[in-house]
């Protein structure tokens, strides 16, 4: 892999996760989700604004039916978590007694999600599994299930294919790493 690098604002970053390698991950959690929701209609929940490059490219390979919504909760500030919940767009489908996928782009410390996972399981849908592109196994503050992981990746800052540094990045086709 051509170990290219970005500068987005005033922070450089350098290629950590090719396309390529994000395509082939996505198709093969593809694979996972048909064989495991075969015959269900499942509702894909996206977790804006990182999660919809993933989820687009995620429910393309998904071969049955299924439905799309979106929540938009916000827990960063630059480059830091800051540990702070906020739900900018809340969830506008029914899920009660319906199987949910909530598609993330990066699980980090797993505030958001374990926030989220709460105020899902009040709504009682039939099941709910996780898809994240990247996980951050060593930053993780809370016990999650994550079903459907892209890559572990260690606690370094990451841009592209979604995900961004105060709104520059998200449209790279490659993961960038920041550059320390």
């Amino acid at each position: 892999m051509d170990n290219k690098t970005v500068q987005l604002h005033d922070l450089n970053f350098s290629t950590s996760i090719s396309a390529e390698k994000i395509a082939e991950r996505v198709e093969q959690l593809g694979v996972d989700l048909n064989l495991d929701y075969e015959g269900k209609n499942p509702i894909f929940i996206a977790v804006l604004n990182g999660a919809f490059v993933f989820t687009a490219d995620l429910v393309r390979q998904f071969k049955g039916n299924c439905e799309l919504s979106f929540v938009k909760l916000a827990s960063y500030a630059g480059t830091e978590s800051s540990g702070t919940i906020a739900t900018r767009i809340g969830l506008e489908a029914e899920v009660r007694g319906r199987h949910i996928i909530i598609t993330e782009d990066i699980v980090d410390t797993g505030n958001t999600m374990f926030h989220f996972l709460q105020e899902l399981a009040e709504l009682s849908p039939a099941s709910i599994e996780i898809a994240s592109l990247l996980v951050k196994p060593d930053a993780l503050q809370h016990e999650l299930d994550i079903k459907y992981k892209g890559f572990e990746i260690p606690t370094d800052f990451v841009v592209g294919y979604g995900l961004d540094y105060n709104g520059l990045g998200r449209n790279l086709p490659d993961i960038y790493s920041l550059i320390h």
